[in-house]
């Protein structure tokens, strides 16, 4: 398979004279590496990277155009002159490689996540109508200020044009600023501003035409906006196809997606996690391809090329975000273009190293390619001086990451798996409901040790004598874990599983379900919710102030989503004491009250892992160089597993 196989996605598109090679987008996206507001080094190398792996274009994250458009203290700003050489050198990296630049440009709103130095900050609107997600209840804003941030998106417009970008991307997406004057829900104005659908553009029509103005007849200027919000009160598909006709005179390319900031059941969108079916906005999309003459561009999980040919062959949209395909696999279009599609390492939608990253204040990265985001450390590995001899134990996420790097470096490495299939515990996460895409970690994996040339030993208990026969330079230990049982309270009459025995089905769980979650991640919910489907009343007892406490929130957000549906109870604050007879016995962690849960047929138990890590006395008692590393170490989660086998393949 080659280029050929992708006719559409390999098709270059002119945009005001500007021609992208390819239809294979990185959209804009938050990503933590700007310094102080600023283009740093760190954000050049990561958008380069993706430049140099044949992106076609590459819209980079938002850029403040006010000073009240300070969403984040992580926001880069384009408010100042002085923020032109760095993104002139953005611009000049990606070029270098023949990806073609967009900025987007950004006002949120009232959709502001923080304020500087903790305090809460002013927020602004079309009307003084709060949000339900941040909790902010905005500012009207009065003519000369909707004038002063006219006149800011025009500066920053010229700005990105003076630095030589290719355009601009006017962000009206996800509830942001422009798409409050839109929504009549949000826009109570009665000026020139509000009421009407005409008066309810206008303020988008002004900042379009003041862009247009601060520059050239040759500087793109394109729009992304959602195609519905997809909440109570949000923007609907009408709504949005009314102001895309009426604003496509003065846009070259309306870039769709779908979702809103305000709400919690909105904002799932923005990110949405692998609950939702690869390239699921299509159906939407295609109703603006048909509506509008100007080019159309569609993000929503669209993550692999075969699925965005077939977006593109069936006319649904002329450009595909592949944002964390891109994440994930930054040379994923070089690869589809050489054919070499089965080494394409694909997004499996889990947002924990991502926009995960991002909510936790944090710079992005990728749990299957922790490389991404740390582009000037490990963007390339130094070759072996000399090449040795590695046993790596475990061929769970960081046995295989590890023996890959290892290999890539020129060590000769052989990987010694007990279990008959390769993957670890990520064979069970694929088993939780909506999660069968996180085996594609394992087959990722697999497939680099596999072009690294490490040698797979699978059904091989390793133990002292294996070692002293094989003799290895160094050892990686990657063994995993197994699941904790504390020793509880119980006069052994109601029936205790662990969640391993639940998900492999080894052991079938009662009409009347409690599960005891301490951990509060993907684990606990997703018991509860196949449990659920399965006809058990359940009850998810946490560890912690909310189920899935733990886990991205966008994941978290859509199995609560679920769960709820389900009539699943969920009962927070809840540590396991231990049962009697038909009860469970907890003890809330605040009020250290008592919590007896009657009627109770079984009782599962995720109560997080142990280590298994016997061998680690036998290695170092022969003075064999050890590196320790995922579950092995301390039970955690697949990104912390695969981060521990690069730097371990990278250092030995």
């Amino acid at each position: 398979m080659n280029a050929k196989a992708f006719p559409h996605l390999f098709t270059p598109l002119t945009i005001r004279g500007t021609t992208l090679r390819n239809r294979i987008m990185s959209t804009g996206h938050d990503t933590l590496l700007p310094h102080g507001g600023h283009v740093s080094d760190d954000y050049i190398a990561y958008q380069e990277a993706r430049a140099r792996g044949g992106a076609g274009l590459i819209v980079t994250q938002v850029a403040g155009v006010h000073e009240t458009a300070r969403y984040t203290a992580h926001l880069l700003m384009a408010t100042d002159d002085d923020c032109i050489p760095g993104f002139r050198k953005l611009a000049e990296a990606c070029h270098a490689h023949g990806a073609v630049v967009i900025s987007q440009l950004f006002h949120p709103g009232r959709e502001i996540m923080e304020g500087a130095n903790g305090l809460l900050a002013v927020s602004y609107s079309a009307s003084a109508v709060p949000n339900e997600r941040f909790k902010m209840m905005p500012r009207a804003m009065d003519k000369a200020m909707i004038d002063e941030v006219v006149r800011g998106y025009a500066d920053a417009a010229r700005r990105m044009w003076q630095a030589g970008f290719d355009g601009v991307e006017f962000v009206g997406s996800h509830g942001y600023l422009p798409a409050q004057f839109l929504n009549p829900s949000v826009n109570l104005r009665t000026d020139d501003y509000g009421g009407s659908p005409e008066n309810r553009l206008r303020f988008l029509q002004e900042a379009l035409a003041a862009m247009r103005a601060a520059t050239d007849g040759n500087f793109i200027i394109g729009m992304r906006l959602s195609a519905s919000e997809r909440d109570e009160g949000g923007l609907t598909i009408e709504d949005a196809l009314q102001a895309s006709c009426a604003l496509q005179e003065q846009l070259d390319y309306l870039s769709l997606t779908v979702g809103t900031s305000a709400t919690l059941g909105g904002a799932v969108h923005i990110t949405a996690p692998m609950n939702f079916p690869a390239a699921y906005v299509a159906p939407e999309v295609a109703r603006f391809k048909k509506a509008l003459t100007i080019p159309v561009f569609a993000t929503g999980r669209i993550n692999q090329p075969q699925e965005a040919e077939g977006m593109l062959a069936r006319g649904e949209a002329d450009v595909c975000g592949m944002t964390r395909a891109l994440i994930c696999d930054p040379v994923m279009p070089n690869k589809a273009e050489a054919g070499q599609v089965d080494d394409i390492r694909a997004c499996i939608g889990c947002n924990q190293a991502c926009i995960h990253h991002f909510h936790k204040g944090l710079s992005i990265s990728c749990i299957q390619h922790p490389e991404t985001g740390r582009e000037l450390r490990f963007g390339t590995k130094p070759q072996a001086a000399s090449p040795r001899k590695i046993m790596v134990i475990g061929g769970g996420p960081a046995g295989l990451k590890a023996a890959a790097t290892a290999a890539g470096r020129g060590h000769d490495v052989t990987l010694y798996e007990a279990a008959a299939q390769l993957g670890g515990q990520a064979l069970l996460a694929q088993l939780l409901p909506h999660r069968a895409e996180f085996g594609g970690i394992v087959t990722n994996l697999a497939g680099e040790c596999l072009r690294a040339g490490v040698k797979i030993v699978k059904g091989q208990i390793v133990d002292a004598a294996l070692i002293d026969e094989t003799a290895p330079d160094a050892v990686i230990l990657a063994t995993g874990a197994v699941p904790y049982l504390p020793d509880i309270e119980t006069d052994g009459e109601m029936q205790i599983l662990n969640a391993w025995e639940v998900l492999r089905r080894e052991a079938r769980a009662g009409a009347r379900v409690v599960i005891a979650d301490w951990r509060a991640d993907w684990i606990g919910m997703g018991l509860a919710e196949m449990l659920a489907a399965d006809g058990s009343n359940v009850r998810l007892a946490v560890n912690a102030p909310m189920a899935g406490d733990t886990i991205p929130y966008y994941v978290r957000d859509t199995m609560l989503g679920n769960l709820h549906r389900l009539g699943v109870e969920v009962i927070p604050y809840a540590r396991l004491y231990g049962t009697q007879d038909d009860t469970v016995f907890m003890q809330h962690t605040a009020s250290q009250e008592p919590i007896m849960l009657e009627g109770v047929d079984s009782l599962v138990l995720s109560l997080g892992h142990r280590p298994q890590d016997a061998l680690q006395g036998v290695i170092r008692a022969r003075g064999i160089e050890l590196y320790q590393i995922g579950d092995a170490m301390t039970p955690r989660t697949a990104e912390e597993a695969v981060f521990e086998g690069m730097t371990a393949g990278t250092s030995v």
